[in-house]
């Protein structure tokens, strides 16, 4: 019986050898079906994503592409609940026309990246090389995101439709580069058409609509019915026009959705602000906190391609309290159609609207701020829809290094006679076609323009300031029908600064340039009101924010006491 049962606990040697080499066969495919994937990942520097699997998941596309002249946008599409990349996430990747998708890219990383809508970013580049492309790397796996549409979707500058809204009387206006039109011109709207798809190369799947109004770079034109009532489809939908002569243009914009239908009775804010800037950010917040202590409550940041502190700026103004939004605005040369664009968005919310620059400032001069400047000229009930306000240029005033108590108090001395005018505007009261030149606007029947004295009000334009500061305006400008500095064209103009021609040269005499009249009206406003008693700093000094913090410290450790009874 022993034996018997030592005999079965025995393996023989036939069966552990086959044991052993099927557990070392299974070790071998095992090992190789999960390293695998490591292996061809880290074979190339990156890899494409093959959007064709027939298992394939949602996943981040690039939507279009657009070249600039100093820069390329990618536009990147997120499907729902995906995590929006960071500026770190990515790099731009770089690839010649004899590439392909195993050759090494040059990577650089992005300039910016924006929010742009929902789910939707938009990573600004540096340009590719000439006959070569820009797409964008996942630097976290080494993936390079796909493009949506794999028949090609990168576009020129010009010619190219770049913003669109739906307004609310049933209309389409469309922000158009490349029409070349004259300055506060009308064209006959019958030479226009809009077209609406999200393919524009599938003629039966299009609506087409007439032209309502057709003047510089804005195209409006009646809503097709269909879009008005499928909401939900037309987020997506593009829009293009067909002009006489030159054809179908290229398309990136989507209206997306109608803005308010109606005007409430009491809007939220009397007075607000829009500008357009680019690296601006050292100057923002004297420009912020100054105009809200004269009654300007809303600010419509237009950010016109800027690689500064920007952001932060803006984002600390609004912890403190300002009511102060960044739009990103990355088309270059359309200061005019980006003014449109933002009296369209304020209009539900602001009774009026000034454009001015971050280097003027409303000066005012009688009780009241600009709520006071604002009632004296049109009341409630009135016609007025613009009031212009007189401009006076200020110069270096002596100094050679930028004032650290900012411009309003630094720079006191200017030219004596006035330079041209800005506006405030009433949004409704503005004409169809949403022209304007030069911060100024075309109005609408039965509306008109007042203009203030300058007893009243003016603007103190620190248009040149110490040439550190001054330099950078020849950079490129933001005006459509306005030459850049750097060109050879109307150089005599009151946009030029006379006598300094085409080159970033400072002049020897450049501090004391410009200084006719001394006027320190708006200095010892600024002093008398924002400078505080204890410190002598005025509020948006980088100084002035160390000592309040330093204050808040203090309190926060001081014991707290019980005082006594008697």
């Amino acid at each position: 019986m022993k034996d018997r049962r030592r005999r079965n606990a025995v393996v023989s040697w036939s069966a552990l050898f086959w044991c052993t080499l099927l557990l070392v066969f299974s070790t071998i495919i095992f090992t190789t079906l999960i390293f695998s994937p490591f292996i061809t990942t880290f074979s190339h520097p990156f890899k494409w994503i093959k959007t064709t699997t027939t298992n394939s998941r949602a996943t981040i596309t690039i939507r279009e592409t657009v070249i600039l002249p100093d820069q390329a946008l990618i536009f990147l599409n997120y499907p729902p609940s995906f995590r929006l990349y960071t500026k770190h996430d990515l790099s731009c990747v770089y690839f010649s026309p004899d590439d392909d998708s195993s050759s090494r890219g040059v990577t650089q990383p992005p300039i910016q990246l924006h929010l742009a809508r929902l789910r939707e970013q938009i990573v600004r580049c540096t340009l590719p090389p000439r006959g070569g492309t820009v797409s964008l790397l996942i630097k976290s796996n080494g993936v390079v995101i796909p493009r949506q549409d794999s028949s090609g979707s990168t576009h020129e500058w010009t010619p190219l439709v770049y913003d669109a809204l739906f307004d609310r009387d049933n209309t389409t206006v469309a922000f158009v580069k490349g029409l070349n039109l004259r300055p506060e011109k009308l064209m006959e709207p019958s030479r226009f058409q809009c077209i609406y798809g999200w393919d524009f190369t599938k003629p039966k799947f299009l609506l087409k609509s007439d032209v309502v109004s057709a003047a510089q770079e804005i195209i409006r034109c009646k809503t097709p019915k269909s879009i008005l009532i499928g909401k939900a489809q037309a987020q997506d939908i593009k829009v293009t026009i067909h002009a006489k002569d030159m054809g179908v243009f290229p398309s990136i914009a989507r209206p997306g959705l109608r803005l308010q239908h109606t005007t409430p009775k009491q809007k939220a804010h009397e007075m607000c602000i829009c500008t357009m800037l680019r690296n601006q950010a050292g100057f923002m917040k004297e420009w912020v906190m100054y105009h809200a202590k004269i009654g300007v409550q809303r600010w419509f940041i237009y950010d016109n391609n800027s690689d500064d502190d920007i952001e932060n700026v803006i984002s600390f103004l609004q912890s403190v309290g300002y009511n102060i939004s960044q739009h990103l605005w990355p088309w270059v040369k359309t200061q005019e159609a980006g003014f449109a664009h933002c009296a369209l968005q304020a209009r539900s919310s602001c009774d009026w609207v000034g454009f001015i620059d971050v280097d003027e400032f409303f000066n005012v001069k009688i009780k009241g701020g600009m709520h006071g400047v604002i009632w004296h000229h049109a009341k409630p009930g009135s016609n007025v829809g613009e009031i212009r306000t007189p401009c006076y240029s200020f110069g270096p005033s002596g100094l050679r290094e930028v004032p650290k108590e900012g411009v309003a108090v630094g720079y006191t001395c200017r030219l004596a006679a006035r330079e041209r005018h800005k506006s405030i505007v009433r949004p409704e009261a503005l004409n169809q076609s949403l022209i304007n030149v030069v911060h100024h606007f075309h109005l609408g029947a039965p509306f008109v323009t007042v203009d203030v004295e300058k007893s009243e009000m003016m603007i103190n334009h620190y248009k040149y300031q110490v040439w550190k500061v001054f330099k950078e305006k020849f950079y490129r400008r933001v005006a459509t029908y306005v030459a850049d500095w750097q060109e050879e064209q109307n150089v005599g103009s009151r946009d030029r600064v006379p006598g300094l021609g085409t080159k970033p040269v400072e002049p020897a005499d450049w501090a004391n340039r410009f200084c006719e009249v001394r006027d320190n009206g708006l200095r010892n406003w600024v002093l008398r009101n924002l400078e505080d008693r204890r410190t002598r700093l005025l509020p948006w000094q980088s100084e002035f924010e160390h000592h309040l913090r330093k204050r808040r410290r203090r309190k926060e450790k001081k014991p707290f006491m019980i005082q006594p009874l008697f």
